[in-house]
């Protein structure tokens, strides 16, 4: 595999599963953004579509309040439809995964100082999908 950056489209793999996103149907961007998420959340052993779900997750965020939009040659070019918020809640799996597995993306980084910028990367990320706390009072006051 070839990287040559840290953010979610800096690999060779994740440039990939975004020229299958836009070879898709508009229809079908959804399912293949849902299927590598839940294959990396369901999966054992080596995370083999590691790299492909920190660009799905990339992808989701970028539609949440905070997130970023993709703007890298190597991302999708076709839109992206507007996720359902259920997918928040996989990516952020997903990455909780990645980030903590040791046989699969975190294995890739030589450099210290990208693997601290990659990890970071993955934690934004997460902060972003995490839905927001309800916001309860924490009491009433009435005059």
């Amino acid at each position: 595999m070839g990287t040559w950056g840290t953010g979610p489209f800096g690999n060779d793999t994740a440039a990939d599963f975004a020229h299958a996103l836009d070879d898709a149907e508009p229809e079908e961007r959804e399912v293949l953004v849902r299927g590598v998420l839940a294959r990396t959340v369901d999966t054992t052993g080596w995370l083999a579509e590691g790299e492909e779900a920190v660009a799905a997750a990339a992808l989701i965020a970028a539609q949440c309040p905070g997130g970023v939009p993709i703007d890298t040659p190597y991302g999708p070019e076709e839109p992206m439809p507007a996720f359902p918020d259920d997918l928040r809640t996989l990516a952020d799996e997903a990455l909780a995964r990645v980030i903590n597995e040791e046989a699969g993306p975190a294995s890739n980084w030589v450099d210290p100082d990208d693997w601290k910028q990659w990890r970071a990367d993955l934690n934004h990320l997460r902060a972003v999908l995490a839905p927001p706390p309800p916001s309860i009072p924490l009491f009433d006051i009435e005059q």
